[in-house]
């Protein structure tokens, strides 16, 4: 079964299996490729993608990999090293993406879970969410880029605590620290992380694509090297389409009509 579906403007993307949500390998290098083909795509395209939507298909969004298999690997560091190439083979597209991205998040997200979280740029929870590093529990350091995302999000200081102390948090402590974007009922997680993914399908898909460029690049940039990117891209904006039609919605008193 293929871990794709196109649903509007919005591409879904499944990336465990089963109640537990453990890390499907196949599922990662399909996503992978369908990120990447993405990062070509025309973004005023009205037929492309506006927006990834990540989900698991049980009850958890994806509590890592299978432990049993690195268990039962003769060569685990090969072995190891080869799924963090896998999953970072997917990561990198999708922190990269040219339009928003959202993850639906009932249940625990818990090693690779919780990465896949922190690379997303909106996540929705549960009353019931949890996060977990997980990787010391098995004597594992992260991967899938937590340990450069998490101290971007919460600061150094609080990621060295979470990370060190293998942490557990709840929804209130994740939407404290802005992990997750809105916490609903547990049964309304996939309802709500998907009326999301439509209303940014629905926008301005080149401009959002923009903000995400400059926010991506502000932290290794001066200030003027920001301003500079923010005077280029807000005027590339006002010459494109979608400025235009943002501006004639504002003078013509009417909602814009971007796809």
């Amino acid at each position: 079964m293929s871990a794709l579906e196109r649903d509007g403007r919005v591409l879904r993307c499944r990336i465990s299996a089963g109640r537990h949500g453990t890390l499907d390998g196949p599922a990662m290098q399909e996503v992978a490729g369908a990120l990447e083909k993405l990062a070509q795509a025309d973004p005023a395209d009205p037929d492309g993608v506006g927006a990834v939507l990540l989900h698991g298909d049980g009850e958890n969004f994806c509590t890592g990999g299978d432990v049993r298999a690195f268990a039962g690997a003769e060569d685990r560091y090969g072995y190891v090293h080869g799924l963090a190439d896998t999953f970072h083979a997917m990561l990198r597209p999708l922190v990269g993406s040219p339009v928003p991205t959202v993850t639906a998040v009932p249940g625990w997200a818990a090693g690779a879970g919780m990465s896949i979280v922190l690379a997303c740029d909106l996540a929705v929870g549960g009353r019931s969410t949890r996060l977990r590093p997980a990787y010391p529990a098995i004597g594992f350091s992260p991967d899938g880029g937590m340990s450069w995302t998490l101290p971007r999000l919460v600061g150094a200081a609080r990621a060295r605590r979470i990370l060190l102390t293998d942490e557990v948090l709840d929804a209130d402590a994740l939407a404290e620290l802005g992990i997750l974007a809105s916490v609903v009922d547990d049964d309304a997680v996939a309802d709500e992380a998907a009326a999301l993914a439509h209303r940014l399908a629905q926008g301005p898909t080149a401009a959002l694509g923009r903000i995400r460029g400059l926010l991506d690049r502000t932290w290794a940039s001066t200030l003027d090297d920001q301003l500079a990117a923010e005077a280029d891209s807000i005027a590339t904006c006002a010459a494109g389409p979608e400025g235009t039609e943002g501006l004639a919605a504002f003078t013509e008193k009417r909602r814009p009509r971007f796809h």
